[in-house]
């Protein structure tokens, strides 16, 4: 029996819940997606990658130590010439796929005519294939860059991505590989399109703050300027601020941050919860409560940023979840 769709992209999103960043994983979707359509059975096996990670992967062939620990493994072979800080997964930008039998139970990693076929189809979603390098070949691997390098990538900057596909909303039914597949089309976006958190954040800006928001699961600029909309409102009220509620961000909403930080709860917490997540840094749950998910998740972003991490989310912390 075939795979289906919707197992190809259940084990998919495993790899991608944290980290990543949304553009990233709604582009890999619909790469996994316009594949199966063509007959082509592909999964992800890996997305954000810490830097402990990283120095793992580096250590296979080599001998190497990342601050005091050795990860030196000979017994493996080399697999990257990336350092910890110098790949584009240590910042949530890239992915790693990998083809699949028809019935999805054995992994294929054979570089053919389907496998560069995935890699077109990733290029034309905005992606670069690590395929097309003219050192090492990365095959299994994607990434979405925006003209930036790593360095500076580790220097806080962070590419401005915009999707180069227009969600369909499109349920695929698998149940017999001697069916033709025909897409029926929703005016809801099922659970095999955008992001089902950022599905979540819409509606609750919707319904909180009477907002139109379109609920697509795709995070952009729409999305973000009803967050700050959110932000003054909740500044206004809480803590009888004049702001202009107008989704800019500017010196008298900055000037008007409030520092949310651990044991923090209420709106705010999930306004800052939310932004984290949609920056690619899951906090664990959007709870509204300050707790060790929502800690890690600032400590994260406030180091890729090149700002003091000190867990708290403050002036700063907000004008580089809202500013940039």
């Amino acid at each position: 029996m075939k795979v289906s769709l919707q197992k190809l992209l259940d084990k998919s999103v495993k790899k991608l819940e944290v980290g990543i960043n949304p553009v990233v994983k709604a582009s890999a979707f619909e790469m996994i997606r316009r594949a199966y359509n063509e007959g082509i059975y592909v999964q992800i096996s890996a997305g954000y990658r810490s830097m402990e990670e990283q120095a793992a992967l580096y250590g296979q062939s080599r001998f190497y130590s990342y601050k005091g620990k050795d990860y030196s493994n000979l017994a493996k072979p080399k697999v990257t010439n990336a350092k910890p800080g110098q790949s584009i997964h240590n910042y949530g930008y890239a992915i790693d796929y990998f083809l699949v039998s028809d019935d999805g139970k054995t992994a294929l990693w054979t570089v053919n005519t389907k496998w560069k076929r995935v890699a077109a189809i990733g290029k034309e979603l905005g992606f670069k294939w690590g395929g097309d390098w003219s050192g090492f070949k990365d095959y299994p691997h994607l990434e979405m860059t925006g003209g930036l390098s790593y360095s500076q990538m580790q220097a806080g900057k962070r590419p401005n991505l915009t999707l180069k596909f227009k969600p369909g909303y499109e349920t695929i039914g698998t149940e017999s590989p001697k069916k033709e597949v025909v897409p029926k089309v929703s005016k809801e976006p099922s659970k095999n399109n955008g992001d089902r958190i950022v599905v979540s954040i819409q509606k609750t800006l919707n319904n909180r703050y009477g907002c139109n928001l379109i609920v697509d699961g795709i995070p952009g600029p729409k999305t973000k300027s009803v967050l700050i909309k959110a932000l003054q409102t909740e500044l206004n009220k809480q803590f009888n601020k004049k702001l202009v509620v107008d989704g800019k961000w500017g010196a008298k909403t900055k000037a008007s941050i409030i520092t949310v930080e651990k044991g923090a709860k209420g709106n705010l917490t999930w306004i800052l919860q939310s932004a984290l997540y949609i920056e690619g840094y899951n906090p664990g749950s959007l709870d509204s409560i300050f707790r060790k998910g929502t800690e890690l998740a600032l400590y994260n972003f406030q180091k890729a940023k090149v700002i003091t991490a000190d867990n708290k989310a403050g002036k700063t912390t907000f004008t580089k979840l809202f500013a940039e």
